[in-house]
């Protein structure tokens, strides 16, 4: 609708070349000027969580781990947890490690992914490719070890179904050693190429004060300066006896989270690394138990930010109720303030910095 000659609405998406998922922004404009943004999703409803209540816990790992691909690890790993604390389930300390392994594997590449679809979109096409380039190299880590190479099959109710061999963990080792200077010229070149601080430096604002209004988790918080990390905050699995750093930046823009997830990289390194040295002997699942009417809760940080799992048990094999929050859900809404007052050629760069996941989302 025009106003005065000088303001109009328009669409993007929820198809647009520049949006990897489909969602629908109403961007009010002025010239080439976003003032302000209006999200519409629910194009990609799929009903997971009424289909979870048709199938049984065991079945529903499986479903879990297909709500979404980057993270795909994360939703099982959340799951399984769940439903552990509402049998009362104990892991055995072997699975604890194997599962942060896995989670440590998924979140490199995840990372790396993001960082490569911002290199894309900001038209630097050759570090797109290096950076996926990089990226291939945990994906074959995932291939050999895993046998898949997105959704890993590794959780399981009461542990892990693989159980990783001693020649596994020094072929993870080699790898993480091979990708560590690639990954280190990624990192330089993000922090000194002119291209790349020019379409990101100070662009896609997002203030520490909108971030704790609008509660944001992840990266997204972490770049505007809040220490937040749910393996910090309410360790879980082997976190607990593992030493790393919380990544913080308080850029408060896209360079900011950017930033922020290639750090965490070089943390996952670190956690890998532990993992394969450190991974007590001993069994990788623990018995069933018998299936009570309880409820229960677990959270877990996913590569974009806390993932929550809510499960109500009525004495069946099927859930009677289950519920998840996914991250992309509560950073949505900080794209209203991030695009606010910049150019529409920048939206998609400023979405991707989220790291959106729709599938996720529109469950």
């Amino acid at each position: 609708m025009n106003t005065g000659g000088r303001s109009f609405s328009m669409p993007l998406g929820p198809v647009h070349v520049a949006l990897e998922e489909p969602v629908y922004f109403h961007l009010t404009v002025e010239g080439e000027t976003i003032r302000k943004v209006e999200l519409t999703s629910g194009h990609v409803h799929r009903g997971m969580e009424a289909m979870a209540t048709q199938r049984n816990l065991t079945k529903n790992t499986t479903l879990t781990e297909r709500v979404c691909s980057l993270c795909s690890n994360s939703h099982s790993f959340t799951y399984c947890m769940a439903v552990e604390n509402v049998l009362g389930i104990n892991i055995p300390q072997r699975a604890r490690y194997l599962r942060v392994l896995a989670e440590e594997i998924k979140r490199v590449a995840s990372h790396l992914f993001n960082t490569a679809i911002q290199a894309h979109i900001i038209g630097f096409k050759s570090l797109f490719m290096h950076t996926m380039e990089v990226r291939e190299m945990i994906q074959d880590v995932k291939e050999t070890v895993y046998g898949n190479r997105m959704n890993l099959a590794q959780n399981c109710i009461g542990g892990v179904k693989c159980d990783v061999t001693p020649e596994l963990l020094k072929y993870i080792l080699g790898m993480v050693d091979k990708m560590e200077p690639g990954v280190e010229e990624i990192r330089e070149l993000y922090s000194s190429n002119s291209m790349v601080l020019g379409r990101t430096k100070g662009l896609g604002l997002l203030p520490k004060e909108d971030a704790l209004r609008l509660g944001v988790v992840g990266p997204v918080a972490r770049g505007s300066g809040l220490k937040m990390d749910v393996r910090k905050d309410s360790p879980y699995a082997a976190y607990p006896d593992l030493e790393f750093e919380t990544i913080v930046s308080d850029g408060c823009c896209i360079h900011s989270r950017t930033t922020v997830r290639l750090h965490e990289i070089f943390e996952s390194f670190r956690l890998i690394r532990q993992c394969c040295e450190c991974v007590p002997d001993g069994a990788t699942t623990a018995s069933m138990r018998q299936i009570r009417s309880a409820e229960a809760c677990a959270r877990t940080e996913a590569p974009r930010g806390e993932v929550f799992y809510y499960i109500r048990t009525n004495g069946t094999d099927r859930p009677g109720r289950l519920k998840w929050r996914v991250p992309s859900y509560m950073n949505w809404e900080a794209l209203g303030v991030m695009m606010k007052d910049c150019k529409v050629a920048d939206a998609a760069l400023i979405t991707n910095s989220i790291d959106p996941c729709v599938s996720c989302t529109e469950r």
